[in-house]
């Protein structure tokens, strides 16, 4: 008999393609419309990066270093989440101080970086801050996800990646706009 307090994880070796679809395609089609909402918002910031068009490069890896530091504090939580006297407040500092360090580090590396491809402060300084505070929320949205989503009895390992994907692409946009709004304006 199942629990009905737990939720019903997927076993990809037993379970048939069509069942693997059913439960996989809804977080896909929501991360698809979040992408979708993700190009409209972006173009809403035309001005900025026609402006300074050197901050547009760096679109691609202030998203995905979040994305990556996102990715790895989700897994190792996914898979601990099983696991008897995990607790919750105590990993999300742990991992909220791991995101602050390592945002700082890469914050100061893509700065440099930035200042010197492009010999713009503005888009140093933009890239830098953008980097940091990216890098430092993505282990908590990382880590809300999940939980919300083992709460509500739904699979984590299936759905949270695609949805903390799209909240934490949406959220790194609108703070590297943020960011290089105040400083370039």
């Amino acid at each position: 008999m199942v629990d009905s307090k737990e939720p019903i994880l997927e076993d990809d070796e037993k379970e048939k393609v069509s069942l693997m679809i059913e439960h996989r395609l809804p977080w896909l089609v929501i991360g698809l419309v979040g992408g979708i909402a993700l190009t409209l918002v972006s173009s809403k910031f035309e001005h900025l990066l026609s402006r300074n068009i050197g901050l547009t490069y760096f679109i691609p890896i202030i998203v995905y270093m979040a994305d990556a530091v996102g990715t790895q504090t989700q897994t190792v939580y996914v898979r601990n989440i099983g696991k008897k006297g995990t607790h919750f407040l105590d990993y999300l500092f742990k991992e909220f101080i791991l995101g602050i360090a390592m945002g700082g580090l890469f914050g100061v590396l893509a700065a440099l970086f930035a200042f010197f491809a492009f010999k713009s402060v503005e888009i140093g300084v933009s890239v830098g801050f953008a980097m940091a505070a990216t890098m430092s929320i993505a282990p908590i949205i990382a880590l809300v996800v999940p939980a919300v989503l083992r709460k509500e009895h739904k699979d984590p390992a299936v759905g949270a990646g695609p949805f903390t994907t799209v909240v934490q692409d949406f959220l790194s946009l609108l703070i590297y706009f943020a960011i290089a709004t105040v400083i370039i304006f």
